[in-house]
């Protein structure tokens, strides 16, 4: 593992399940300043790291990041609503990821730090496995549109100021501290929440769609990883290796000795992902880097967690 060490660090979204996964690692040898607005983090995901010492806690929104008079030699940009349902609720939740992405990339620029932010990998949407990061895009969705303009946002950041960020690509996180995502919890957790609870696993269409399912612990690696980079980079971070959901259900039985059938219904939306599988061969390029959490080891961590 590579670890951080001595750095003034910023997290935003840092309360949530990916920051606060982030947030333990590195609160063991740095400072970390927390921005959140708690919309589906909570402090309680930060207890372990506050016991530290090193981590102070804002509630705010990534747009407000450079109101709070903080110094950073790094920051890492994860406070987005992060689940495509929000989005189709709510589209102007894309406006408030565009304006949190210029400040923070405004912040960037003004005190020299490095950015590290997350992507997705719902920008593949439609385009043939397996992904690769220089695909042409598709018209999709809201999310999808939201963080194709903070890509390009970035970019031109790093064109015009040399503000070089990279971009992560997140295939289908899943792991510890998403209960207060609830709803928006990644398939994995979601299922896991229902099986132990003797619930049928609620499926849309047949159950075939595929998912390159990644362990939260492997992409914060990836993210502390992307810090050694010096220029605008967008990188995949996924397993190259991806199950069908109803491969996960007959694992997810398996590690809890169930038997539970799932509950198959129509797909209830426009837009929905069919199929993602990363290629990451840039990633173990550029980041040394390849996720080595398999499905099934995942799933016994998070039982193991609970």
């Amino acid at each position: 593992m590579v670890e951080i060490e001595g750095k003034q660090i910023i997290v935003t979204g840092g309360a949530g399940f990916i920051g606060s996964n982030l947030v333990e690692r590195l609160a063991k040898a740095n400072k970390v300043v927390v921005i959140d607005n708690l919309h589906t983090g909570s402090a309680v995901n930060l207890a372990k790291a506050i016991e530290s010492g090193n981590v102070t806690v804002i509630e705010d929104n990534a747009k407000s990041i450079g109101d709070h008079n903080l110094k950073a030699d790094i920051v890492f940009h994860l406070g987005f609503p992060s689940s495509t349902p929000m989005y189709r609720e709510n589209p102007h939740l894309v406006d408030e990821v565009v304006a949190g992405m210029i400040s923070v990339l405004e912040y960037a620029k003004k005190n020299s730090s490095k950015l590290v932010w997350s992507s997705s990998s719902s920008i593949y949407n439609g385009i043939k496995p397996p992904h690769r990061e220089d695909a042409i895009p598709l018209v999709t969705d809201y999310y999808t549109e939201a963080r194709i303009a903070c890509e390009r946002l970035a970019e031109l950041y790093s064109k015009f100021y040399s503000v070089n960020s990279v971009a992560l690509r997140f295939f289908a996180v899943y792991g510890r501290h998403e209960e207060f995502k609830k709803t928006y919890a990644n398939l994995v957790t979601q299922f896991l929440w229902a099986m132990k609870n003797g619930e049928q696993p609620v499926v849309y269409g047949d159950g075939t769609q595929r998912r390159d399912f990644t362990s939260v612990d492997d992409l914060v690696e990836a993210l502390i990883r992307s810090t050694g980079l010096d220029s605008f980079e967008i990188i995949n971070v996924g397993t190259q290796k991806n199950y069908t959901i109803n491969e996960l259900i007959e694992k997810l039985n398996a590690a809890l000795k169930t038997n539970i059938k799932p509950k198959y219904v129509p797909i209830p939306f426009k837009g929905y992902v069919m199929e993602t599988l990363a290629d990451t061969s840039k990633c173990e390029r550029l980041l040394k880097f390849h996720a080595n959490i398999t499905l099934d080891e995942g799933i016994r961590r998070l039982i193991g967690d609970e």
